[in-house]
């Protein structure tokens, strides 16, 4: 794989040891030293994703709540959490060597799942099981109930996941230096069908309301468990979880507006705001 010749290419002439994913150094019979994921995690200066968003994702869970910050490459069609692409990859390593760049932390929000508690980066949701119903939810904030929803799903998403399945949903763009959590409903049919923005300072719970179907709950779009009618999930905002590496060439306004391809309204003359 080029990406990853690169890396090591790189990090050769310089003398610096290269670790990786024991299962993936064996599938790419690469160089790089095998070990654990906890290990890669707290032994790195650098943490280099390299691949599509579920890659940076799966990178920054590794490096939560560790020194090293994460480089998204970007090797899949969007890459919207990529800071750079293969060919810019060994001067992109250089920049970062020479200590010039800069730092995005980046918000993580952790679920409470019985005696389990998962992280996600861009989103926790409620999601309806096909033919048991909707997701009925109410959102509770500082122990009250805020508001309630039926819905196909009840989207929980951090600022980095704004862009993803709340997005998709109808959610605002936000940019990732905005410490929040975004809440949007998927397909509402309820009478309230706004999403609403809250503090990451106040306790959050999702409640399953008597009329709700079973419901999976889907964290970074992976399915972690299912919950019914009368369960609740605690949902607790971390900000600076991780943190990602910014070179400094485009803005998220710039990659937002690119990459999502955000076009402006079609009464605005294509010479406004150039």
């Amino acid at each position: 794989m080029a990406a990853v010749q690169a890396v090591l290419g790189w990090a050769a002439k310089r003398d610096i040891e290269i670790l990786g994913i024991a299962g993936e150094v064996s599938r790419l019979d690469c160089a790089a030293v095998p070990v654990t994921a906890d290990e890669l995690g707290r032994r790195a200066d650098l943490v280099v994703s390299l691949g599509g968003d579920g890659t940076m994702l799966r990178a920054m869970r590794i490096a939560d709540g560790q020194r090293a910050p994460v480089l998204g490459v970007n090797l899949g069609k969007l890459g919207f959490l990529a800071e750079v692409d293969v060919p810019d990859l060994p001067d992109a390593l250089t920049a970062i060597d020479d200590h010039e760049f800069t730092i995005e932390p980046r918000l993580a929000v952790d679920a409470m799942l019985g005696d389990r508690t998962v992280t996600a980066f861009n989103d926790v949701a409620v999601v309806r099981v096909p033919g048991d119903g909707s997701a009925v939810v109410a959102v509770r904030v500082a122990g009250h109930r805020f508001v309630s929803y039926a819905a196909d799903a009840v989207i929980v998403a951090t600022p980095t996941g704004s862009t993803a399945y709340s997005f998709s949903a109808g959610g605002p763009i936000t940019s990732p230096s905005v410490e929040a959590l975004l809440v949007t409903p998927a397909a509402p049919h309820s009478s309230w069908s706004r999403g609403v923005v809250l503090s990451v300072h106040d306790t959050v719970e999702l409640e399953m309301l008597p009329t709700s179907g079973r419901l999976a709950v889907e964290v970074d779009g992976e399915v972690a468990g299912y919950v019914g009618p009368g369960d609740r999930i605690e949902l607790l905002a971390r900000p600076g979880a991780a943190r990602v590496v910014r070179l400094g060439r485009t803005t998220f306004y710039q990659r937002a507006r690119r990459k999502l391809r955000l076009t402006d309204s079609a009464e605005i003359p294509d010479t406004i705001g150039i």
